[in-house]
């Protein structure tokens, strides 16, 4: 069994990416900026945010957070994001995950450029992703597949077991797999029988949020698992979705959390909003 070092990947990925912000300031005097938006008091987010904060902070990006209240409408986030789509010295928009629920979040992704959508959810981006075209791809997904990459595991004509079919994770990974020519099942709430899907897989995939749903009885022998899942346990420890202990004796590569897909979803926003930057328009 190999780790899959997410943690390292990410550290390489960001000192690439801060050589280029340097070259950008030199050449164009572009400093890449990306605006989060943050609304409410959830500790989760407000951790997200902060780490996401520092990593731009490292690569020499502009970074600024719109904190706002649970009760903001949605019409005032809708007002601030297109305040920030007219604003030049900002290439890429995020908007953290979850929103309240009196908000609609389909159509706060919505209001985002798709030329500084760096989350890859507008539906312009989407569109380009099914459709093999180049666009802005969800950072967790793009994680993975740089991952492969890195580690040279083959895709093509591999099946792949997705476990969690969000817009965020499950369907974007999808699309990625299929492009690269792999044989995709994604399975989600209402699949009848799980491990029958991830014990035939080569590649398994789960990003559910459920903690040791994924056990050694139910991956074959030699899979790779990516574990994009990050639980806290009562007792503090952060875990993913699969039992890490048990199952590692029985595939071929897995990843840790944490230090897995992670650092690397942290690591894919700077790319997308470095790429953002390049394309930003001499005015």
């Amino acid at each position: 069994m190999q780790l899959i070092d997410g943690k390292s990947l990410a550290q390489q990925t960001q000192a690439q990416v801060a050589k280029e912000v340097e070259l950008l300031k030199q050449t164009r005097n572009i400093v890449p900026g990306l605006a989060v938006i943050l609304i409410g008091d959830d500790p989760a987010s407000h951790a997200y945010v902060k780490m996401k904060a520092k990593a731009c902070e490292k690569v020499g990006f502009y970074a600024i957070t719109h904190s706002m209240p649970e009760t903001i409408s949605q019409e005032e986030i809708i007002a601030t994001i297109e305040m920030i789509n007219d604003n030049p010295r900002i290439d890429g928009i995020l908007v953290q995950l979850p929103l309240p629920s009196h908000i609609d979040t389909d159509k706060i992704i919505e209001v985002i450029d798709p030329k500084k959508d760096v989350d890859g959810f507008h539906p312009y981006n989407v569109g380009r992703l099914v459709t093999k075209l180049d666009c802005f791809v969800p950072c967790t997904p793009l994680g993975v597949m740089k991952m492969f990459e890195k580690y040279e595991i083959d895709l093509q004509g591999k099946d792949v077991c997705i476990v969690g079919a969000s817009n965020i994770v499950g369907k974007p990974m999808a699309s990625l797999l299929l492009n690269a020519d792999a044989t995709v099942t994604v399975t989600h709430i209402h699949t009848k029988d799980l491990a029958a899907h991830t014990r035939s897989a080569d590649i398994v995939i789960v990003g559910v949020g459920k903690p040791n749903l994924i056990t050694k009885e139910m991956v074959k022998e030699g899979a790779v698992v990516i574990d994009i899942g990050i639980n806290r346990l009562d007792d503090g420890k952060l875990v993913g979705d699969v039992d890490f202990d048990s199952v590692q004796e029985q595939c071929s590569f897995i990843t840790p959390v944490p230090g897995g897909a992670g650092p690397m979803t942290i690591a894919m926003l700077l790319e997308n909003t470095l790429k953002a930057a390049k394309s930003r328009e001499i005015l």
